[in-house]
């Protein structure tokens, strides 16, 4: 029997992925982007339906997911770090600069 993945991750430019599942801090996490796959482990626990970074994203950077820009790091971001309000900001309504 094959299990479930524990993210989702639907475009190559995705930079962060969704939780399936909740996930426990230090779990390592597989996952795979157009055809390649990769390991992470998880810095803090992760509700279901949360998002996990699956590189590091810099301050200011856009975060994506399902190819789509969903807001912009407010203060560095690890790989396998919980990404929420916390640590993004959304651009939803804001004046373009």
């Amino acid at each position: 029997m094959t299990s479930k993945p524990a993210l989702i991750v639907i475009r190559e430019k995705d930079n962060v992925a969704t939780a399936t599942r909740d996930i426990s801090a230090g779990e390592l996490l597989s996952f795979a982007i157009v055809g390649w796959q990769a390991t992470l482990t998880a810095r803090q626990d992760i509700r279901f339906l949360h998002k996990v970074a699956l590189r590091d994203i810099a301050p200011g950077e856009r975060v994506y997911k399902y190819g789509a820009v969903i807001g912009e790091a407010t203060r560095p971001i690890a790989a396998g770090e919980h990404v929420h309000v916390h640590n993004i900001r959304s651009l939803w309504g804001r004046a373009k600069s």
